[in-house]
């Protein structure tokens, strides 16, 4: 039987971690995996955390001194051209958010937290599952409409 283990840790003060919050999270993580045919249990971790937490992370593993918005760390070097579907079961990694920059983006692109969050989970799960929109412009897009797409799903479209 499939199942979606995801462990959550709340590394903040200054958001309040609610049941609903963390419903979003477990439906934007069960969307992508869907949306990608992941048709095997699967496990991920999700840490709240501010600015400084994450600007710490970020210094630490990408030696970026700065904040970002959410960091994705993935346990096995997945590719999209392959996804562990044949595993019973898959550890996919990590995914750390900060509640902090989730609420500034929300108001600078003029749409809810809630939405926010999603949109960060949904972009941290493509991550863990081998996608990537650095390397250029076509990855990118494909990362872009495939988050699109999972979030029009969810009822969450992009603005």
């Amino acid at each position: 039987m499939k199942k979606t283990m995801i462990y959550f840790m709340n590394d903040q003060g200054s958001f309040p971690i609610t049941y609903k919050l963390k419903m979003l999270v477990r439906r934007a993580v069960v969307s992508t995996l869907e949306y990608e045919g992941f048709r095997n249990s699967a496990e991920v971790s999700v840490t709240f955390t501010d600015n400084d937490g994450i600007q710490a992370l970020n210094r630490d593993f990408r030696h970026i001194d700065k904040p970002t918005d959410v960091l994705s760390f993935p346990l096995t070097d997945y590719s999209h051209t392959y996804l562990p579907i044949d595993e019973p079961e898959a550890s996919l990694g990590d995914i750390v958010i900060s509640l902090e920059r989730a609420a500034e983006q929300a108001e600078e692109f003029g749409h809810s937290f809630e939405r926010e969050v999603a949109f960060l989970t949904v972009h941290s799960m493509l991550h863990l599952l081998g996608y990537d929109h650095v390397n250029s412009e076509e990855e990118d897009a494909d990362m872009r409409r495939r988050q699109r797409e999972i979030l029009e799903g969810m009822g969450l479209k992009i603005k």
